[in-house]
């Protein structure tokens, strides 16, 4: 695996509040042990090593749990949104000097059970600028907002509920620093936005994921996972 990743983890994780009042999203417990941790272990089997965090809030907490990330065999770098919240495109685009000429991106609260390797090797053997994993969700686990056709992403609305679009952004993308390339100045700017560029640009490929994907967002959505995880325990 060659690709390092980007991990957002700089929101202030309203919804979870008042966990989230002290705690970064990402140290929240997870039968003993931060989210982060189980995030890394699931990375470091995918032979990623390469990890840089994107943070904001609370980000002296985050650096003081994971360190350099010797531990896990990893290398961890920081980048921090600063007096202002640079938005999660905001946030990678300050990451781009760290990153080489493609990435991984994904979110500090998902937990993502892919073939990393292959989603890796859907992105080369596209030459697009970036890509987007999708699942066909129909509605399930949250809103559907991707239309995906013949390996490419044509259509994405970040909050939608038109029926039309079947999958979702299951939360994995591949970019590159010229998918950023229009992006001037310093002004805070959502992925979302990096995504709608290259889908006018026909530049936006797409993996299907088969597994279904798992988040902290919610409470809901943390006390799934710890039941995912209890129960892939004891398989």
């Amino acid at each position: 695996m060659s690709l390092p990743v980007a991990v957002l983890a700089g929101g202030m994780a309203a919804r979870l509040r008042p966990l989230t009042a002290q705690t970064p999203k990402i140290l929240l417990d997870i039968d003993g042990r931060p989210f982060a941790e189980h995030q890394l272990e699931l990375l470091r089997r995918a032979g990623i090593t390469n990890v840089v965090y994107c943070l904001g809030y609370l980000s002296d907490q985050v650096q003081a749990a994971l360190g350099d990330g010797a531990r896990w065999g990893m290398t961890f770098s920081y980048v921090l949104d600063g007096p202002h919240p640079l938005g999660t495109g905001g946030a990678i685009k300050a990451a781009l000097p760290h990153l080489g000429a493609a990435f991984f991106v994904m979110y500090g609260d998902s937990y993502l059970r892919c073939d990393y390797g292959a989603v890796e090797a859907s992105f080369r053997a596209s030459g697009k600028q970036g890509l987007m994993t999708v699942f066909r969700n129909e509605g399930r686990w949250d809103k559907s907002n991707v239309a995906f056709e013949r390996g490419q992403v044509v259509r994405y609305e970040k909050s939608s509920d038109d029926p039309a679009l079947t999958y979702i952004d299951y939360g994995l993308g591949v970019l590159t620093p010229a998918a950023f390339a229009s992006r001037i100045g310093n002004d805070a700017f959502d992925l979302s936005a990096v995504y709608q560029d290259l889908i006018a640009k026909r530049e936006l490929a797409g993996f299907e994921v088969p597994e279904r994907f798992y988040e902290i967002g919610s409470i809901e959505g943390l006390e799934e996972l710890r039941r995912e995880l209890r129960a892939n325990a004891s398989r």
